[in-house]
């Protein structure tokens, strides 16, 4: 047994004899022998006696190597810290990126779309109804009709919903038609480029 041969080696060590151990301990010499040889071994009473005798632990005493537990533990609980700060990086750096990212590539694709529509076209359309004159004008891409702006009189847009069109040659024609139905006229001036911002 293991314990035997550190007792053994503990006290040459020390230089005693086992008589001398054994006398220490409160055992016969013969009982150090057995225990030497590994017939036998000392109670936790006993093994804690010699501990102190000879200055070590029980862990040592008994070759228990706790160290190497100790070190291990230690390894993974590094290896753990270390991937916890690499994914609280990459949610940080995600946190940060992602949106930079969406904002970019909507410029992107805004200017992308915006090329494909055609040029930004201004128009306006001037309606007489019940005695009123209403004002409306819109900003929009010539190729696709999408409106990037629009704007004027809240009665016309109140009245005719253009607030749900997307479409300036739709919402133009909304407006015509609801004012000539109820008795008006409408002028819509000449679709000329509009100043870009």
């Amino acid at each position: 047994m293991e314990i035997g041969k550190n007792i053994m080696d503990l006290r040459k060590k020390n230089g005693l004899s086992q008589e001398e151990l054994a006398e220490k301990v409160g055992v016969a010499r013969q009982t150090i022998s057995k225990w030497e040889l590994g017939e036998t071994s000392p109670d936790l009473k006993q093994a804690k006696e010699i501990s102190k005798i000879f200055n070590v632990s029980l862990d040592e005493l008994t070759n228990n190597d706790i160290k190497n537990i100790l070190v291990e533990k230690t390894s993974n609980t590094e290896k753990l810290a270390g991937l916890i700060l690499k994914l609280i990086r990459f949610i940080f750096i995600f946190i940060i990126v992602a949106p930079i990212l969406l904002i970019v590539l909507r410029i992107v694709f805004t200017n992308i779309y915006e090329k494909n529509s055609g040029r930004l076209m201004n128009v306006k359309i001037e309606c007489t109804l019940h005695d009123k004159t209403y004002g409306y004008e819109f900003n929009y891409y010539e190729t696709t009709g999408q409106i990037k702006e629009a704007g004027g009189d809240g009665y016309l847009a109140n009245v005719t919903g253009l607030d749900n069109y997307s479409d300036a040659y739709q919402a133009l024609d909304i407006v015509d038609a609801y004012v000539k139905n109820n008795g008006g006229t409408c002028v819509r001036s000449e679709a000329t480029p509009a100043e870009d911002e």
